[in-house]
């Protein structure tokens, strides 16, 4: 990832947005078509592109990242060929209430079947 490809966009989420420096490609999957961009559908955001954060609770802005709590999860499979490996929150540094959430999700190795070609049946 080239890092002067990031521009700082507020990401938003159910307890309070952050501030954060984002891909352009995050950038499409947290725009959902209402003129806002959210937190969740990015995934895991690195610590050091978050700049800042607002907790609705403290009805405050801090100069400082959320803090990531991840959840004990085991690789739970959520559809054909879609594993969950991770689940966490952005926490407030102060009160510690969920800023928002996110899921990381891997697809199963499908280079198992590379190669392989299926004949089909000719009459």
């Amino acid at each position: 990832m080239n890092y002067f490809d990031l521009t700082e966009e507020k990401l938003q989420g159910s307890g309070g947005y952050i501030i954060a420096e984002i891909t352009d490609e995050q950038a499409k999957k947290a725009d959902l078509g209402v003129g806002k961009l959210f937190l969740a559908p990015i995934g895991k955001l690195e610590e050091q592109n978050m700049k800042k954060h607002f907790c609705k609770i403290c009805e405050e802005e801090f100069d400082s990242p959320p803090k990531i709590h991840l959840e004990e999860s085991n690789r739970e499979e959520v559809a054909d060929n879609l594993v969950l490996v991770e689940r966490g929150q952005y926490n407030c540094q102060k009160c510690n209430s969920t800023i928002g959430e996110y899921r990381v999700f891997q697809k199963q190795d499908e280079s198992q079947d590379v190669g392989n070609a299926k004949p089909t049946n000719s009459p």
